[in-house]
């Protein structure tokens, strides 16, 4: 996802990492003012291979976030996201406190 956001968000624009502490979950945020992802797209994001617009210009095989979304799940965790299209996207990671 700090992938993602490095890649889709152009120069002078903003990323921003926090983590919080709520009853019984860790949540890490990694927010950015990028490109966006088109809300019809949201659904697939987390599929293997599947890339939002195969004629963006950025590298990459689509595998990231399907791996991120395993490693999350395996950890008995939930990873969501909230994105506007030309305004930015949103990641949050919950992950049980032990």
């Amino acid at each position: 996802m700090v992938d993602n956001a490095l890649k889709y968000t152009g120069n002078g624009g903003k990323i921003s990492i926090s983590t919080e502490e709520t009853p019984g979950w860790n949540i890490v945020r990694i927010s950015d003012n990028g490109i966006g992802i088109p809300e019809k797209e949201l659904h697939r994001i987390f599929e293997r291979f599947y890339r939002v617009d195969k004629s963006r210009s950025v590298e990459g095989n689509g595998l990231g976030l399907s791996l991120a979304k395993a490693y999350v799940e395996i950890h008995h965790g939930r990873i969501k996201v909230e994105s506007i299209e030309g305004e930015g996207t949103t990641f949050l990671i919950s992950l049980p406190a032990n």
